[in-house]
């Protein structure tokens, strides 16, 4: 869905070019401005590193680097998360962020074309954010680190915790994915019924059209069926819209050249990992981990449901475990409200590494 996003903000270009653009640029170094960290000890790297095989992009950033270091694997397929990085600025006082472009997507997709990006694949990625913990690890000298994975980066998340829980404190699932085999036919009607409430007949009859069976859908019906879930929810979809056009268009130092890589990435890496994403199923996969485990669903996420989420976490044998909803997020979660995720990380997820004090979690 998130493509939709982007060729949008490109289609504002050529309706509005001197006033989007001047506008943007503005924004874009007002933000910038916003990230700067300043602390002696802080960090802020962006680099290719090799991962894989290929150069692949890696952005550190934090204001001590004796904090806790937490890997996000972003979703998409093929979305960089990187967009949202002015999203997260609260968390580089308690974490150092790293963000990683997979394979096909961002920035590694610019410096890598499609042709050269070797294989797509889960079974791919999962080596590859292995190599990546490898790096950071030695990169800031620890011995562990968090990790956070969203939506799709999710499903394969679960898998590099399950295969290495030596390399982490915790595993962190934010808009957790656990496939759509479950449940399908229900969710399915429920999203018509709403629908239908809504007098949203086109959608109504796009998902009659392309049915409840995943196996059978092209990538443009995955999108459709994701559009229309979301717009099933008018109040979510239209915070969510903002939220990815707003990050997209005004994410500092991106040129428009890389909203079109951007683009192009998500469509290729959909197209390549859609026959893996249509078969998963977590229950398959397992429901044991060895190291601390965590849920921070939005409350309100249409897309990767509570439901769902909640159904598999009961199945989860972990040493900790917890699932959390977060109060008026729907999909995003992180980043819809990372001041409320971040209290929940504070919480319950850093001191299994170092307490913070009480004082510092209570003024987020």
């Amino acid at each position: 869905m998130i493509w939709i996003v982007c060729t949008v903000a490109l289609f504002v270009v050529v309706g509005f070019p001197a006033a989007a653009l001047i506008q943007r640029k503005l924004r874009q170094s007002k933000t910038a401005a916003a990230l700067e960290i300043e602390c002696a000890d802080g960090i802020v790297e962006e680099k290719f590193v090799r991962i894989g095989g290929i150069d692949q992009w890696i952005g550190i950033r934090g204001e001590h680097q004796d904090n806790p270091v937490l890997l996000i694997l972003h979703g998409g397929p093929g979305c960089s998360y990187s967009i949202f990085t002015p999203h997260l600025r609260s968390w580089e006082r308690y974490f150092t962020i790293v963000q990683w472009d997979q394979r096909g997507g961002g920035k590694t997709l610019s410096r890598m074309d499609l042709h050269r990006s070797a294989e797509v694949s889960f079974e791919q990625l999962i080596r590859d954010a292995v190599e990546v913990v490898g790096h950071v690890r030695a990169r800031l000298c620890k011995d562990r680190i968090f990790l956070l994975a969203s939506s799709l980066g999710s499903i394969f998340g679960t898998e590099v915790a399950r295969r290495r829980p030596d390399l982490f404190y915790a595993y962190i699932g934010t808009d957790q994915n656990v496939g759509m085999q479950r449940e399908r036919d229900a969710e399915f009607c429920e999203v018509i019924e709403r629908l239908r409430a809504l007098g949203l007949r086109q959608g109504v009859k796009a998902l009659e059209r392309i049915g409840p069976d995943p196996t059978r859908w092209s990538p443009e019906d995955f999108n459709a069926v994701a559009r229309w879930r979301m717009k099933s929810d008018p109040k979510g979809f239209r915070r969510t819209m903002k939220l990815l056009k707003d990050a997209v268009w005004y994410a500092p130092g991106w040129t428009l050249k890389d909203i079109r890589i951007f683009v192009r990435g998500m469509r290729y890496t959909l197209e390549k990992l859609l026959p893996e994403i249509i078969r998963y199923d977590a229950w398959e996969q397992g429901t044991r981990f060895e190291i601390p485990f965590f849920i921070f669903q939005g409350e309100d996420d249409v897309l990767t449901t509570p439901k769902l989420a909640q159904t598999f976490f009961a199945d989860v044998t972990a040493p900790v475990k917890r699932l959390a909803l977060i109060p008026g997020a729907g999909h995003f979660a992180a980043f819809m409200r990372p001041n409320e995720l971040l209290r929940e990380l504070l919480v319950d997820v850093r001191p299994l590494c170092e307490t913070p004090s009480l004082s510092s979690i209570d003024r987020i």
